[in-house]
């Protein structure tokens, strides 16, 4: 009860946040009424709020920013769905390199802030709520120990992973958390890319099924596989070097009798 009660406190304090920085927002020149921020739920509500945000950053890009990554964070922090909504916002608002920058950051800190909150509050839970997936995860873990860091990259890679989940049961997995942070910075650029590119073009496409079609979640998938290479090279050349080991004991074994 002691963790649930200071993981509220958290979100409570962090929600409480938010609420005060957006509710800031006041009408620019022109506006007669001021707009209350919410996630956006669907595309038209994304276009209008990049509509309404582009226009108000350019007296306000300080505020605009700060009020960006704030959310973004909250809802890594927070393994809330929808981040590929804010990775849109990001193209439509900063354009694609600066926004793609912002992504990979904050999509990185906040991961890495979810792993804090579980590694804090949550081991307990998650265990309780999900126990054949952490034991499934478990089992691959240690299966890949050697080339971990491959592996965990072929996951955020992987375009059917669901990254809320390995934010919130990697401490449970002993995962050091500087591999975390790096496999998830480096893991899923390509996907924050693919977001923030077709958010600088947000008023061109009609729907989100424009943005992940087949080609490119085959793309995802190739690079992917790519990404076990490494981890498959370091996991033979282990257990070949622990073969040799193995042999070499026996006969020194056998020497000394």
């Amino acid at each position: 009860m002691r963790s649930l009660g200071g993981f509220f406190l958290v979100f409570g304090c962090a929600t409480f946040y938010l609420y005060i920085l957006s509710t800031r927002l006041r009408p620019g020149q022109g506006q007669n009424v001021e707009r209350s921020l919410v996630f956006p739920s669907h595309l038209d509500e994304l276009r209008e709020l990049a509509d309404f945000l582009h226009d108000y950053k350019r007296e306000h890009q300080t505020y605009v920013t700060l009020l960006f990554c704030s959310a973004y964070l909250y809802k890594q922090s927070f393994a809330i769905p929808g981040s590929s909504f804010l990775n849109l916002l990001a193209g439509a608002l900063f354009g694609p390199w600066l926004g793609l920058f912002l992504c990979c950051t904050l999509t990185s800190l906040g991961a890495t802030f979810c792993y804090l909150l579980s590694l804090a509050f949550g081991k307990q839970i998650v265990v309780m709520y999900f126990p054949e997936k952490v034991s499934m995860l478990q089992t691959k873990i240690e299966e890949n120990r050697s080339g971990m860091f491959f592996f965990l990259l072929f996951l955020r890679l992987f375009p059917m992973t669901p990254n809320w989940f390995l934010n919130l049961s990697s401490p449970i997995l002993n995962i050091p958390v500087g591999q975390f942070f790096f496999s998830v910075l480096i893991g899923l650029l390509p996907y924050n890319f693919i977001c923030v590119q077709t958010g600088s073009i947000l008023s061109e496409i009609k729907s989100l099924d424009d943005m992940f079609s087949w080609g490119t979640l085959f793309k995802l998938l190739a690079i992917a596989l790519v990404a076990l290479i490494p981890a498959t090279i370091v996991k033979r050349f282990s257990h070949h070097n622990l073969g040799l080991e193995e042999k070499e004991h026996l006969m020194n074994g056998r020497k000394s009798t």
